[in-house]
Protein backbone atom coordinates (compact mmCIF):
# COMPACT_ATOMS: atom_id res chain seq x y z
CA UNK A 1 0.00 0.00 0.00
CA UNK A 2 1.57 3.48 -0.63
CA UNK A 3 0.98 6.08 1.56
CA UNK A 4 1.19 10.03 1.00
CA UNK A 5 1.01 12.09 4.05
CA UNK A 6 0.70 15.70 3.78
CA UNK A 7 1.29 18.02 6.54
CA UNK A 8 0.89 21.97 7.01
CA UNK A 9 4.46 22.34 8.56
CA UNK A 10 6.41 20.14 9.89
CA UNK A 11 5.62 16.27 10.75
CA UNK A 12 5.95 16.64 14.35
CA UNK A 13 4.06 20.03 14.57
CA UNK A 14 -0.08 19.69 16.27
CA UNK A 15 -1.52 19.14 19.27
CA UNK A 16 -0.40 15.91 20.11
CA UNK A 17 2.92 17.07 20.57
CA UNK A 18 2.30 19.09 23.01
CA UNK A 19 -0.03 16.94 24.56
CA UNK A 20 1.43 16.43 28.43
CA UNK A 21 -0.74 14.51 30.62
CA UNK A 22 -0.74 10.79 29.17
CA UNK A 23 -2.71 8.55 27.53
CA UNK A 24 -5.72 6.45 29.91
CA UNK A 25 -5.74 3.08 29.85
CA UNK A 26 -6.50 -0.03 32.56
CA UNK A 27 -3.74 -1.91 33.52
CA UNK A 28 -4.22 -1.44 37.41
CA UNK A 29 -6.06 -4.43 39.87
CA UNK A 30 -7.76 -2.27 41.25
CA UNK A 31 -9.34 -0.61 38.11
CA UNK A 32 -11.52 -2.26 36.21
CA UNK A 33 -13.09 -1.53 32.15
CA UNK A 34 -16.38 -1.10 34.17
CA UNK A 35 -14.98 1.77 35.69
CA UNK A 36 -13.12 3.48 32.78
CA UNK A 37 -16.64 3.38 30.94
CA UNK A 38 -18.44 4.57 33.55
CA UNK A 39 -15.95 7.87 34.03
CA UNK A 40 -16.35 8.54 30.60
CA UNK A 41 -19.61 8.60 30.54
CA UNK A 42 -20.48 10.69 33.33
CA UNK A 43 -17.70 13.37 32.03
CA UNK A 44 -20.02 13.58 28.54
CA UNK A 45 -22.80 14.20 30.23
CA UNK A 46 -25.05 11.94 28.59
CA UNK A 47 -23.99 11.75 25.04
CA UNK A 48 -21.00 9.19 24.97
CA UNK A 49 -22.37 6.45 22.44
CA UNK A 50 -21.67 3.93 25.23
CA UNK A 51 -20.81 0.92 22.52
CA UNK A 52 -17.64 3.56 21.18
CA UNK A 53 -16.32 4.23 24.85
CA UNK A 54 -16.67 0.13 25.82
CA UNK A 55 -14.48 -0.73 22.94
CA UNK A 56 -12.07 1.92 23.35
CA UNK A 57 -11.54 1.30 26.93
CA UNK A 58 -11.64 -2.64 26.21
CA UNK A 59 -8.54 -2.15 23.82
CA UNK A 60 -6.70 0.51 25.86
CA UNK A 61 -3.96 -1.94 27.23
CA UNK A 62 -3.95 -3.52 24.21
CA UNK A 63 -2.77 0.18 22.42
CA UNK A 64 -0.21 0.72 25.62
CA UNK A 65 1.57 -2.34 24.60
CA UNK A 66 1.52 -1.90 20.93
CA UNK A 67 3.09 1.49 21.77
CA UNK A 68 5.81 0.12 23.93
CA UNK A 69 6.88 -2.33 21.21
CA UNK A 70 7.33 0.80 18.82
CA UNK A 71 9.73 2.24 21.49
CA UNK A 72 7.62 4.46 23.45
CA UNK A 73 9.17 5.34 26.71
CA UNK A 74 6.71 5.45 29.42
CA UNK A 75 7.66 6.16 32.87
CA UNK A 76 7.84 3.17 35.24
CA UNK A 77 6.68 2.72 38.59
CA UNK A 78 9.61 2.48 41.13
CA UNK A 79 7.24 1.26 43.40
CA UNK A 80 5.32 -1.69 41.20
CA UNK A 81 2.75 -1.93 43.51
CA UNK A 82 -0.47 -2.47 41.35
CA UNK A 83 1.29 -1.59 37.68
CA UNK A 84 5.19 -1.65 35.94
CA UNK A 85 3.48 1.94 34.41
CA UNK A 86 3.38 5.02 36.86
CA UNK A 87 -0.19 5.55 36.78
CA UNK A 88 -0.97 8.97 37.72
CA UNK A 89 -5.02 10.56 38.76
CA UNK A 90 -6.35 13.02 36.70
CA UNK A 91 -10.23 14.93 36.78
CA UNK A 92 -12.98 12.89 36.02
CA UNK A 93 -11.03 9.33 36.82
CA UNK A 94 -11.85 7.19 39.50
CA UNK A 95 -8.76 5.53 39.98
CA UNK A 96 -4.86 6.30 38.51
CA UNK A 97 -4.62 4.70 35.23
CA UNK A 98 -2.99 7.58 33.05
CA UNK A 99 -0.02 6.10 31.26
CA UNK A 100 2.43 9.16 31.00
CA UNK A 101 6.34 10.14 29.62
CA UNK A 102 6.94 12.45 32.57
CA UNK A 103 5.07 15.89 31.24
CA UNK A 104 5.69 15.09 27.75
CA UNK A 105 3.22 12.12 26.43
CA UNK A 106 2.37 13.12 23.50
CA UNK A 107 6.08 14.47 22.46
CA UNK A 108 7.07 10.91 23.58
CA UNK A 109 4.31 8.93 21.52
CA UNK A 110 4.94 11.19 18.88
CA UNK A 111 8.89 10.82 18.03
CA UNK A 112 8.46 6.95 18.17
CA UNK A 113 5.97 7.13 15.35
CA UNK A 114 7.60 9.64 13.33
CA UNK A 115 10.84 7.59 13.46
CA UNK A 116 8.87 4.28 12.38
CA UNK A 117 7.14 6.52 9.55
CA UNK A 118 10.10 7.62 8.37
CA UNK A 119 12.04 3.80 8.01
CA UNK A 120 8.80 2.96 5.65
CA UNK A 121 9.51 2.92 1.95
CA UNK A 122 6.28 3.00 1.06
CA UNK A 123 5.41 6.14 2.78
CA UNK A 124 6.26 9.34 1.04
CA UNK A 125 5.80 12.51 2.85
CA UNK A 126 4.80 16.15 1.73
CA UNK A 127 5.83 18.80 4.86
CA UNK A 128 4.62 22.07 4.30
CA UNK A 129 1.69 21.40 1.91
CA UNK A 130 -2.05 22.25 2.38
CA UNK A 131 -5.40 20.84 1.83
CA UNK A 132 -7.31 23.65 0.74
CA UNK A 133 -10.54 21.24 -0.54
CA UNK A 134 -11.25 17.55 -0.69
CA UNK A 135 -12.44 16.21 -4.29
CA UNK A 136 -15.40 14.41 -4.61
CA UNK A 137 -17.70 12.56 -7.44
CA UNK A 138 -20.80 10.51 -7.46
CA UNK A 139 -20.71 6.97 -7.96
CA UNK A 140 -22.99 5.77 -10.76
CA UNK A 141 -24.17 2.84 -9.06
CA UNK A 142 -25.90 4.04 -6.21
CA UNK A 143 -25.24 7.97 -6.73
CA UNK A 144 -23.66 8.50 -3.19
CA UNK A 145 -20.85 10.36 -2.85
CA UNK A 146 -17.26 9.34 -2.82
CA UNK A 147 -13.91 11.51 -1.97
CA UNK A 148 -11.14 10.92 -4.59
CA UNK A 149 -8.67 13.70 -3.71
CA UNK A 150 -7.64 16.86 -2.64
CA UNK A 151 -6.18 20.22 -4.12
CA UNK A 152 -3.71 21.22 -1.99
CA UNK A 153 -0.91 24.14 -2.58
CA UNK A 154 2.75 23.68 -2.02
CA UNK A 155 3.61 26.51 0.35
CA UNK A 156 7.57 26.45 -0.91
CA UNK A 157 6.35 27.32 -4.47
CA UNK A 158 3.08 28.22 -4.11
CA UNK A 159 1.39 26.07 -6.30
CA UNK A 160 -1.43 24.01 -6.34
CA UNK A 161 -1.97 20.56 -7.39
CA UNK A 162 -4.41 17.42 -6.92
CA UNK A 163 -3.33 14.86 -4.41
CA UNK A 164 -5.20 11.39 -5.82
CA UNK A 165 -6.06 8.70 -3.97
CA UNK A 166 -8.42 6.02 -3.38
CA UNK A 167 -9.31 6.29 0.37
CA UNK A 168 -7.98 9.72 2.22
CA UNK A 169 -8.04 10.28 6.00
CA UNK A 170 -8.15 13.20 7.64
CA UNK A 171 -6.04 13.77 11.08
CA UNK A 172 -5.58 17.26 10.86
CA UNK A 173 -6.91 17.69 14.62
CA UNK A 174 -8.90 20.58 15.84
CA UNK A 175 -10.43 23.97 15.84
CA UNK A 176 -9.21 26.08 19.03
CA UNK A 177 -7.53 28.56 17.03
CA UNK A 178 -10.64 29.89 16.23
CA UNK A 179 -10.55 31.68 19.89
CA UNK A 180 -7.94 34.35 20.88
CA UNK A 181 -6.87 32.27 23.89
CA UNK A 182 -5.79 28.68 23.58
CA UNK A 183 -3.26 26.24 24.41
CA UNK A 184 -3.00 24.61 21.12
CA UNK A 185 -0.48 25.50 18.38
CA UNK A 186 -1.45 27.63 15.14
CA UNK A 187 -2.16 24.78 13.27
CA UNK A 188 -5.49 23.79 14.96
CA UNK A 189 -7.13 25.77 12.68
CA UNK A 190 -10.05 23.58 11.85
CA UNK A 191 -8.87 22.98 8.16
CA UNK A 192 -10.21 18.95 8.55
CA UNK A 193 -13.59 20.08 9.74
CA UNK A 194 -14.25 22.76 7.33
CA UNK A 195 -13.09 20.64 4.52
CA UNK A 196 -15.51 18.77 5.07
CA UNK A 197 -17.78 20.17 5.89
CA UNK A 198 -18.10 22.13 2.39
CA UNK A 199 -17.57 18.92 0.75
CA UNK A 200 -20.91 17.64 2.19
CA UNK A 201 -20.11 15.25 5.53
CA UNK A 202 -22.05 15.59 9.12
CA UNK A 203 -20.45 17.50 11.75
CA UNK A 204 -21.79 16.91 14.79
CA UNK A 205 -21.88 18.82 18.17
CA UNK A 206 -19.56 21.39 17.11
CA UNK A 207 -20.84 23.61 20.33
CA UNK A 208 -18.70 21.75 22.59
CA UNK A 209 -15.32 23.35 22.49
CA UNK A 210 -13.71 22.60 25.74
CA UNK A 211 -12.03 24.84 27.64
CA UNK A 212 -8.53 23.44 29.42
CA UNK A 213 -8.78 25.42 33.18
CA UNK A 214 -5.47 25.91 33.53
CA UNK A 215 -3.21 27.78 31.24
CA UNK A 216 0.02 29.92 32.41
CA UNK A 217 -1.40 33.61 32.36
CA UNK A 218 1.90 35.26 31.45
CA UNK A 219 2.24 37.97 28.79
CA UNK A 220 5.30 35.93 26.99
CA UNK A 221 3.49 32.42 27.40
CA UNK A 222 1.51 31.85 24.50
CA UNK A 223 -1.31 30.20 26.95
CA UNK A 224 0.89 27.18 27.64
CA UNK A 225 -1.15 24.53 29.52
CA UNK A 226 -0.49 23.41 32.69
CA UNK A 227 -1.13 19.68 32.94
CA UNK A 228 -4.28 18.78 34.87
CA UNK A 229 -1.86 16.03 36.21
CA UNK A 230 -0.51 18.74 38.25
CA UNK A 231 -3.90 18.82 40.20
CA UNK A 232 -4.10 14.74 40.13
CA UNK A 233 -0.46 15.24 42.14
CA UNK A 234 -2.38 17.30 44.85
CA UNK A 235 -2.10 20.49 43.54
CA UNK A 236 -4.52 23.32 44.66
CA UNK A 237 -6.50 26.41 43.05
CA UNK A 238 -6.28 29.50 44.86
CA UNK A 239 -7.05 33.19 45.01
CA UNK A 240 -4.95 35.22 44.74
CA UNK A 241 -5.52 35.95 48.38
CA UNK A 242 -4.79 32.13 49.16
CA UNK A 243 -8.04 30.94 49.50
CA UNK A 244 -9.68 27.66 48.37
CA UNK A 245 -12.81 27.62 46.36
CA UNK A 246 -13.11 25.09 44.03
CA UNK A 247 -14.73 23.34 47.17
CA UNK A 248 -17.83 25.35 46.34
CA UNK A 249 -18.50 23.88 43.12
CA UNK A 250 -18.19 20.05 43.31
CA UNK A 251 -17.59 17.66 45.77
CA UNK A 252 -14.50 16.41 44.21
CA UNK A 253 -12.93 20.04 44.07
CA UNK A 254 -9.70 20.45 41.65
CA UNK A 255 -10.53 16.88 40.60
CA UNK A 256 -14.07 17.62 38.90
CA UNK A 257 -14.26 17.22 35.39
CA UNK A 258 -12.73 20.17 33.07
CA UNK A 259 -16.32 22.14 32.04
CA UNK A 260 -16.41 22.51 35.68
CA UNK A 261 -13.20 23.79 37.00
CA UNK A 262 -13.11 25.86 34.10
CA UNK A 263 -16.63 27.50 34.82
CA UNK A 264 -15.69 27.70 38.51
CA UNK A 265 -12.46 29.54 37.73
CA UNK A 266 -14.02 32.14 35.05
CA UNK A 267 -17.04 32.69 37.63
CA UNK A 268 -14.57 33.27 40.49
CA UNK A 269 -12.58 35.65 37.63
CA UNK A 270 -16.03 37.21 36.81
CA UNK A 271 -16.77 37.98 40.62
CA UNK A 272 -13.56 39.32 42.02
CA UNK A 273 -12.70 40.83 39.07
CA UNK A 274 -9.28 38.85 38.62
CA UNK A 275 -7.19 38.44 35.66
CA UNK A 276 -6.22 35.07 36.98
CA UNK A 277 -6.40 32.60 39.71
CA UNK A 278 -3.46 30.11 41.29
CA UNK A 279 -2.23 26.71 40.73
CA UNK A 280 -0.12 25.62 43.95
CA UNK A 281 1.88 22.55 44.10
CA UNK A 282 4.98 24.10 46.22
CA UNK A 283 3.45 22.18 49.34
CA UNK A 284 4.99 19.00 47.59
CA UNK A 285 8.69 18.27 48.22
CA UNK A 286 11.33 20.17 45.20
CA UNK A 287 12.81 16.82 43.95
CA UNK A 288 9.19 15.37 43.65
CA UNK A 289 8.10 18.58 41.94
CA UNK A 290 11.06 18.61 39.42
CA UNK A 291 11.12 15.15 38.51
CA UNK A 292 7.13 14.76 37.84
CA UNK A 293 6.98 18.02 35.98
CA UNK A 294 10.30 18.87 34.34
CA UNK A 295 8.83 20.35 31.17
CA UNK A 296 6.27 22.90 33.25
CA UNK A 297 9.21 23.35 35.79
CA UNK A 298 11.74 24.67 33.38
CA UNK A 299 8.92 26.31 31.49
CA UNK A 300 7.78 28.51 34.29
CA UNK A 301 11.12 28.97 35.05
CA UNK A 302 12.12 30.67 31.92
CA UNK A 303 9.19 33.77 33.34
CA UNK A 304 10.81 33.49 36.70
CA UNK A 305 8.13 30.98 38.45
CA UNK A 306 9.72 28.64 40.67
CA UNK A 307 6.80 26.21 40.68
CA UNK A 308 8.94 24.47 43.43
CA UNK A 309 8.34 27.78 45.90
CA UNK A 310 5.68 29.88 44.11
CA UNK A 311 2.11 29.33 42.81
CA UNK A 312 1.10 29.56 39.23
CA UNK A 313 -0.93 32.31 37.82
CA UNK A 314 -3.18 30.35 35.49
CA UNK A 315 -6.36 30.60 33.15
CA UNK A 316 -8.84 28.94 31.30
CA UNK A 317 -7.95 29.14 27.31
CA UNK A 318 -9.46 26.49 24.73
CA UNK A 319 -8.06 23.50 24.80
CA UNK A 320 -10.12 20.55 22.62
CA UNK A 321 -12.58 20.63 20.19
CA UNK A 322 -15.32 17.80 21.17
CA UNK A 323 -17.69 17.67 17.94
CA UNK A 324 -16.21 17.08 14.40
CA UNK A 325 -16.77 14.92 11.44
CA UNK A 326 -19.12 12.11 12.41
CA UNK A 327 -17.66 9.00 12.14
CA UNK A 328 -18.58 5.41 12.37
CA UNK A 329 -16.50 2.78 14.54
CA UNK A 330 -14.50 2.22 11.63
CA UNK A 331 -13.41 6.31 11.64
CA UNK A 332 -16.22 6.42 8.19
CA UNK A 333 -17.39 9.47 7.54
CA UNK A 334 -20.93 10.11 5.48
CA UNK A 335 -18.99 10.18 1.96
CA UNK A 336 -17.23 7.53 0.45
CA UNK A 337 -13.62 6.55 1.40
CA UNK A 338 -13.26 9.56 3.46
CA UNK A 339 -11.77 9.00 6.91
CA UNK A 340 -11.58 11.28 10.08
CA UNK A 341 -9.60 10.79 13.13
CA UNK A 342 -8.68 12.21 16.36
CA UNK A 343 -9.50 15.35 17.48
CA UNK A 344 -10.73 16.42 13.82
CA UNK A 345 -13.62 13.87 14.32
CA UNK A 346 -16.58 12.94 16.41
CA UNK A 347 -16.72 9.21 17.31
CA UNK A 348 -19.17 9.18 20.64
CA UNK A 349 -16.46 8.55 22.48
CA UNK A 350 -16.04 11.96 24.73
CA UNK A 351 -20.06 13.27 24.77
CA UNK A 352 -20.57 16.52 25.82
CA UNK A 353 -17.08 16.34 27.67
CA UNK A 354 -13.67 14.86 26.77
CA UNK A 355 -12.19 13.39 29.72
CA UNK A 356 -8.36 14.05 30.32
CA UNK A 357 -6.31 11.73 28.39
CA UNK A 358 -8.47 9.90 26.06
CA UNK A 359 -7.91 12.08 23.29
CA UNK A 360 -4.36 10.02 22.62
CA UNK A 361 -5.95 6.97 23.65
CA UNK A 362 -8.89 7.45 21.03
CA UNK A 363 -6.08 8.39 18.12
CA UNK A 364 -4.18 5.16 18.31
CA UNK A 365 -8.03 2.99 18.39
CA UNK A 366 -9.18 4.53 15.48
CA UNK A 367 -6.26 4.52 13.22
CA UNK A 368 -6.22 0.76 14.03
CA UNK A 369 -9.76 0.45 12.95
CA UNK A 370 -9.06 2.77 9.63
CA UNK A 371 -6.21 0.37 8.43
CA UNK A 372 -8.26 -2.82 8.78
CA UNK A 373 -11.46 -1.05 7.20
CA UNK A 374 -9.09 -0.02 4.58
CA UNK A 375 -7.55 -3.63 3.94
CA UNK A 376 -10.71 -4.96 3.35
CA UNK A 377 -11.71 -2.68 0.28
CA UNK A 378 -8.28 -2.66 -0.99
CA UNK A 379 -9.41 -3.19 -4.71
CA UNK A 380 -11.49 0.18 -4.69
CA UNK A 381 -11.79 1.24 -8.49
CA UNK A 382 -8.82 4.04 -9.02
CA UNK A 383 -10.86 7.05 -10.66
CA UNK A 384 -8.71 9.90 -12.81
CA UNK A 385 -8.69 13.95 -11.81
CA UNK A 386 -8.05 15.59 -14.87
CA UNK A 387 -5.57 18.53 -13.18
CA UNK A 388 -6.82 21.83 -15.19
CA UNK A 389 -5.69 24.33 -12.22
CA UNK A 390 -5.22 28.43 -11.99
CA UNK A 391 -2.23 27.76 -9.66
CA UNK A 392 -2.86 31.56 -8.78
CA UNK A 393 -2.44 32.26 -12.10
CA UNK A 394 -3.44 35.92 -12.61
CA UNK A 395 -4.68 37.06 -9.28
CA UNK A 396 -3.66 39.99 -6.88
CA UNK A 397 -1.61 38.94 -3.56
CA UNK A 398 -3.82 39.68 -1.13
CA UNK A 399 -2.60 42.48 1.82
CA UNK A 400 -1.31 40.54 5.05
CA UNK A 401 -2.87 43.17 7.20
CA UNK A 402 -6.27 42.26 6.00
CA UNK A 403 -6.07 39.04 6.72
CA UNK A 404 -4.74 39.41 9.65
CA UNK A 405 -7.53 41.81 11.23
CA UNK A 406 -9.90 39.76 10.24
CA UNK A 407 -7.93 36.64 11.98
CA UNK A 408 -7.89 38.81 15.04
CA UNK A 409 -11.77 40.11 14.85
CA UNK A 410 -12.86 36.43 14.64
CA UNK A 411 -11.09 34.84 17.37
CA UNK A 412 -11.85 38.07 19.90
CA UNK A 413 -15.83 37.81 18.27
CA UNK A 414 -15.41 34.31 19.50
CA UNK A 415 -13.92 34.88 22.72
CA UNK A 416 -16.40 37.32 23.62
CA UNK A 417 -19.49 36.19 22.48
CA UNK A 418 -19.15 32.45 22.06
CA UNK A 419 -17.05 31.35 25.37
CA UNK A 420 -17.19 29.70 28.54
CA UNK A 421 -20.54 30.62 29.59
CA UNK A 422 -22.99 32.04 26.25
CA UNK A 423 -26.63 33.69 26.02
CA UNK A 424 -28.51 33.92 22.81
CA UNK A 425 -28.19 37.52 22.50
CA UNK A 426 -24.37 37.52 22.24
CA UNK A 427 -24.82 33.92 19.90
CA UNK A 428 -27.09 35.90 18.04
CA UNK A 429 -24.93 38.80 17.26
CA UNK A 430 -21.84 36.99 16.76
CA UNK A 431 -24.05 34.85 14.26
CA UNK A 432 -24.47 38.45 11.99
CA UNK A 433 -20.98 39.33 12.43
CA UNK A 434 -19.72 36.22 10.79
CA UNK A 435 -21.61 35.76 8.25
CA UNK A 436 -20.65 38.94 7.09
CA UNK A 437 -17.10 38.31 7.03
CA UNK A 438 -18.08 34.77 5.59
CA UNK A 439 -19.08 36.70 2.74
CA UNK A 440 -15.49 39.00 2.67
CA UNK A 441 -13.56 36.15 3.17
CA UNK A 442 -15.07 33.57 0.36
CA UNK A 443 -15.27 37.09 -2.14
CA UNK A 444 -11.36 37.91 -1.29
CA UNK A 445 -10.60 33.63 -1.86
CA UNK A 446 -11.48 33.68 -5.12
CA UNK A 447 -10.02 37.09 -6.26
CA UNK A 448 -6.38 36.79 -4.12
CA UNK A 449 -3.65 34.50 -4.72
CA UNK A 450 -4.24 31.51 -2.39
CA UNK A 451 -1.93 31.60 0.17
CA UNK A 452 -1.68 29.26 3.48
CA UNK A 453 -2.77 32.41 6.01
CA UNK A 454 -5.67 33.26 3.51
CA UNK A 455 -6.76 29.02 3.86
CA UNK A 456 -6.61 29.04 7.00
CA UNK A 457 -8.62 32.45 7.28
CA UNK A 458 -11.32 30.88 5.25
CA UNK A 459 -11.48 27.55 7.26
CA UNK A 460 -11.79 29.89 10.57
CA UNK A 461 -15.03 31.95 9.76
CA UNK A 462 -16.66 28.45 8.09
CA UNK A 463 -15.80 26.97 11.97
CA UNK A 464 -17.19 30.46 13.50
CA UNK A 465 -20.00 29.68 11.77
CA UNK A 466 -20.20 26.24 12.69
CA UNK A 467 -19.87 26.51 16.64
CA UNK A 468 -22.56 29.31 16.74
CA UNK A 469 -25.41 27.44 14.88
CA UNK A 470 -24.97 24.39 17.12
CA UNK A 471 -24.72 26.70 19.78
CA UNK A 472 -28.12 28.25 18.90
CA UNK A 473 -29.70 24.84 18.41
CA UNK A 474 -28.90 24.02 21.62
CA UNK A 475 -31.87 24.53 24.16
CA UNK A 476 -29.91 23.78 27.37
CA UNK A 477 -27.00 23.37 29.42
CA UNK A 478 -25.07 20.19 28.79
CA UNK A 479 -21.32 19.42 29.15
CA UNK A 480 -19.17 21.86 27.48
CA UNK A 481 -21.98 24.23 26.24
CA UNK A 482 -23.75 26.65 29.16
CA UNK A 483 -26.26 28.99 28.00
CA UNK A 484 -27.53 31.52 30.70
CA UNK A 485 -30.73 31.42 29.14
CA UNK A 486 -31.09 27.94 29.03
CA UNK A 487 -29.61 26.74 32.21
CA UNK A 488 -31.14 23.43 32.72
CA UNK A 489 -30.43 19.82 31.14
CA UNK A 490 -32.80 18.14 29.04
CA UNK A 491 -34.11 14.90 30.44
CA UNK A 492 -33.55 13.74 26.83
CA UNK A 493 -29.89 13.88 25.34
CA UNK A 494 -29.37 14.49 21.34
CA UNK A 495 -26.89 15.28 19.03
CA UNK A 496 -26.00 18.69 17.10
CA UNK A 497 -25.90 17.15 13.52
CA UNK A 498 -25.11 20.11 10.68
CA UNK A 499 -24.85 18.82 7.20
CA UNK A 500 -24.43 21.40 4.05
CA UNK A 501 -25.84 19.40 1.24
CA UNK A 502 -23.66 22.05 -1.12
CA UNK A 503 -21.50 20.23 -3.87
CA UNK A 504 -17.84 21.41 -4.02
CA UNK A 505 -16.97 23.91 -5.82
CA UNK A 506 -13.78 22.67 -8.01
CA UNK A 507 -14.75 25.10 -10.22
CA UNK A 508 -12.96 27.84 -8.33
CA UNK A 509 -9.57 26.07 -9.28
CA UNK A 510 -10.18 25.59 -12.82
CA UNK A 511 -8.90 27.67 -15.92
CA UNK A 512 -12.13 29.25 -17.08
Amino acid sequence: MSVGLISKTELHEGSTYYAQGGISAVLSKIDSIDQHVEDTMEAGAGLCKEDIVKSVAKESKDIISWLLKQGVEFTKNESNKHSKLHLTKEGGHTYPRIVHAADKTGEAIQDSLIKKVKEQSNIKLFTHHVAIDLITSNEKETNKKKCIGSYVLNKKNNLISVFQAKFIVLATGGANKVYLYTSNPDTSSGDGIAMAYRAGCDITNMEFMQFHPTCLFHQKAKSFLVSESVRGEGGQLLLPNGKPFMHKYDSRGVLAPRDIVARAIDSEMKIHGLDYVLLDISHKKSSFVKKRFPNIYEKCLKFNIDITKNAIPVVPATHYTCGGINIDINARTNIKNLYAIGEVAHSGLHGANRMASNSLLECIFFSRKVLEDINKCKNEEHIDIYNDLENNKNKKVSEEVIIKHSWEEIRTLMWNYVGIVRTDERLLKAKIRVSMYKKEIEECFSKNVISSDLIELRNLVYIAEIIITSALSRKESRGLHYNLDYPNTNKKALDTIINTNIKNNIKLYQEK
